[in-house]
């Protein structure tokens, strides 16, 4: 799975987490957990397996968000495509071990009519958004090595 390279919104972010990539992985594939550590999460629901197929739903921001698994390549990769409010957005995480943590690499492509508005009244959300979500992730599973 790859993103959209020419939506008109895209970021990609990466981030070293001092963290084994197995503790990383779970917490960022625990998705019914989500709302307990990323702050602009309000709601998640995976009904089911983590697996190619899978739906599920969430609040972020204040949109709520249907999204479908497209790609699970156990402690390596996860993506999965969403819809709201007439956008639709791809979004690809992938982690590899390193020798004191693990790396953290998202990017997402996000289209459609709201998207092409929010382009030009925040040009940067989607980067902000990413930040928030690695940073939380970060924290949190940095947080679970040191207890």
């Amino acid at each position: 799975m790859e993103i959209n390279r020419y939506a008109p919104l895209i970021a990609r972010k990466k981030i070293f987490i001092h963290a084994p990539l197995e503790t990383v992985w779970s917490i960022q594939t625990h998705i019914n957990a989500w709302r307990e550590w990323q702050p602009d999460i309000s709601r998640s629901n995976l009904d089911g397996g983590l697996e190619v197929g899978s739906i599920f739903q969430w609040r972020s921001g204040g949109f709520s968000v249907t999204s479908t698994i497209q790609i699970i390549e156990s402690l390596h990769c996860i993506g999965w495509t969403g819809m709201a409010f007439g956008s639709r957005a791809r979004h690809l995480w992938t982690f590899q071990q390193q020798q004191d943590g693990t790396e953290v690499t998202t990017e997402e492509s996000m289209e459609g009519w709201l998207i092409s508005m929010l382009k030009y009244l925040r040009p940067h959300f989607l980067e902000m958004s990413l930040d928030v979500w690695l940073k939380s992730l970060k924290a949190k599973a940095e947080s679970q090595v040191t207890q």
